[in-house]
């Protein structure tokens, strides 16, 4: 997991509420956009207005949105406004409505990278006629979303930037159409239904928008972060649970909100699926010579977990991923989960794990792991998350044992007869790295494969999500705080990367064991696999890459195949299979097997990754 979601929901259980951008003094008389104006924050926050004219398009039980029919023809000032009446409001859609109040930017759950919504509070309202006909914007004819660019022109605060270009920037263009109505038509999904039923999509069947996938989603680019998707919000009205690629029965109709770092289209009548997204997808077999290895995130995993689980884990490994010889294995938790007694054994869990891969028609599998010191591995603490290794003999493969690793000895390269040899095997990389501290430690294992020898190198870097403490920039202290990177459609443009320092220390960490690997022998084969939290273009996959010569698979599949993982409607890269040289130089094929990240019904948020390479 990258903790996006599972942590702003944290913040808003402690954080009731949100906050208010301090008043200045007053004005009165005006229309709808002459209070959005074309900014991120009125002009007019904190005045009052008086009779402010426009018609009900939609209610909530703390208020409603109404919307000017009579517009400025500047399509930089939105014509809705939100009317926060605290309690359930009395008008109805339809009703055109006078509002006098005060203006306020209210910004929600108190988040900071939040950006603000423009609303009158304390109103006092008059209905002056009812039945009238809603306006409405439809996207993709009236207005056209920019399909690149989310913010340019600014770096800092949007809100004191004094610039605003909807025509270019996506946080621009949509913060013109706030609290309007809008309609998409032929909606498709390219996201799954989330937990909290939002759904991201695009307007027309993605008609204009950038690099979709092969699947239907839309996929990230270095320059393209696709302003183009909007969310569904079930705020009014209940979403279906849909999968990437479905579309809908009819046109969507909302009105635009926003929270939790994204613009929402809030849904006035529920969303009838059209199931006519792809299948999940089933790898093919590796044949005699091929070396299969895998990654799999088997998102906290833990002995407590009911047997479905297990089931359902066991049956992608035999059924999708058709039992790899080595899979890679993240998020595996202690055997007691969650609970904070000082387990760190996860010996209860492998044993079910394996068994019910065994129960589903696969080989009996293996594994090797370092217990971790309790709670010192970030994320959910308490169930002690690690990396590990799940292998079948069957086939060829062999582990070298070397025993005597802990949770703190790192081990270490040494050079035996002219060959590079693991002092501990499994063994951890330099656990006590700064950079290690309250995230995952990698993990080195030394294999045979037919007698030729290679070492893998398991990984789970620092969250984009963050953790409870982060590795700072050269010459800052380490911060006791949940560090995150800044949202894409937040308050700061461009947003600050936080956690990539850390992923930077981590991933040269990790280049420097290779090369100790590489220095005794230039033709090794090593293999880094893992969960990297990166993209493939990102200075953490730069610094691996440029420093050790090893070949980033994902980087090489073609664009419209290239992501594992899917956030809030947006295809990307996160999990990661290196191959060094000589390795990628022999015959291999890189599959990401799509079951998980485009689904309602998963087993991890991630999707697993396999390499087949000939070692004949």
């Amino acid at each position: 997991m990258t903790g996006k979601r599972v942590f702003m929901a944290a913040v808003v259980a402690v954080l009731a509420g949100g906050a208010v951008v301090a008043p200045p003094a007053a004005a009165t008389g005006l229309r709808i956009h002459d209070i959005q104006k074309p900014a991120h924050l009125s002009p007019l926050n904190g005045q009052s207005v008086t009779d402010v004219p426009g018609v009900v398009t939609a209610l909530t039980s703390t208020g409603f949105w109404f919307e000017d029919p009579q517009r400025d023809n500047n399509p930089a000032t939105s014509e809705g406004l939100f009317v926060r009446t605290g309690t359930q409001p009395t008008v109805a859609t339809g009703d055109a409505v006078t509002v006098t109040g005060a203006v306020q930017e209210f910004r929600p759950n108190n988040i900071e990278a939040n950006l603000t919504t423009t609303q009158i509070v304390n109103p006092a309202i008059r209905v002056v006629s009812s039945g009238n006909p809603l306006p409405v914007t439809v996207i993709g004819h009236d207005r056209r979303p920019p399909k690149s660019v989310i913010k340019e022109g600014t770096n800092g605060d949007v809100e004191t930037s004094g610039t605003f270009d909807p025509a270019k920037n996506g946080l621009d263009f949509w913060e013109s159409l706030e609290g309007m109505r809008l309609r998409l038509d032929d909606p498709v999904a390219v996201g799954p239904t989330s937990p909290f039923g939002e759904i991201p999509v695009l307007a027309r069947d993605g008609a204009g928008a950038g690099e979709r996938t092969r699947r239907g989603g839309i996929v990230v680019r270095p320059t393209d972060l696709n302003p183009e998707r909007i969310m569904l919000d079930p705020t009014i009205a209940a979403t279906p649970k849909v999968n990437v690629g479905d579309h809908f029965a009819g046109p969507v109709i909302g009105v635009l909100d926003y929270n939790f770092n994204n613009f929402k289209l809030v849904v006035t009548a529920s969303p009838v699926r059209v199931a006519d997204g792809p299948a999940k997808e089933i790898t093919r077999a590796s044949r005699r010579d091929e070396l299969a290895i895998a990654t799999l995130n088997s998102e906290n995993l833990s002995a407590t977990n009911p047997q479905a689980d297990f089931d359902k884990l066991a049956a992608v490994i035999v059924h999708n991923l058709r039992s790899p010889d080595l899979i890679n294995v993240e998020e595996l938790q202690d055997n007691s989960g969650g609970a904070d007694d000082g387990t760190v054994a996860d010996d209860q869990t492998v044993a079910r794990l394996t068994a019910a891969i065994s129960a589903a028609g696969g080989p009996a599998y293996q594994w090797r792991a370092v217990f971790p010191q309790d709670k010192a591995d970030g994320a959910w603490a308490e169930g002690n998350i690690r990396v590990g290794f799940l292998f079948r003999t069957d086939r060829g493969l062999n582990f070298v044992d070397r025993p005597g690793a802990d949770a703190t000895t790192p081990t270490a390269v040494t050079n035996v007869g002219g060959k590079p040899q693991l002092t501990l095997s499994p063994g951890r990389i330099d656990p006590n790295n700064p950079a290690f501290i309250n995230n995952r430690k990698p993990l080195v294992g030394e294999f045979t494969w037919c007698g030729k020898r290679v070492f893998v190198i398991a990984n789970h870097w620092i969250s984009k999500g963050g953790v409870a403490s982060r590795y700072p920039a050269e010459g800052a202290s380490l911060a006791s705080a949940w560090d995150v990177d800044q949202p894409l459609f937040g308050r700061y443009q461009p947003p600050a990367l936080i956690t990539e320092n850390q992923r930077v220390a981590q991933a040269t960490i990790v280049a420097d064991f290779v090369r100790q690997i590489q220095a005794i022998d230039p033709d090794a084969y090593v293999v880094v696999a893992g969960d990297l939290n990166d993209f493939p273009w990102s200075p953490p996959l730069q610094a691996l890459t440029s420093r050790t010569g090893m070949k980033d698979l994902p980087a090489h599949l073609p664009l419209p195949e290239r992501y594992t993982y899917v956030l809030d409607g947006n295809s990307q890269v996160l999990d990661h299979i290196l191959l060094s040289g000589s390795m990628f130089a022999r015959p291999h094929d890189f599959d990401v097997v799509h079951v998980n990240s485009e689904f309602v019904e998963q087993t991890s948020d991630h999707d697993p990754t396999l390499v087949r390479v000939d070692m004949h």
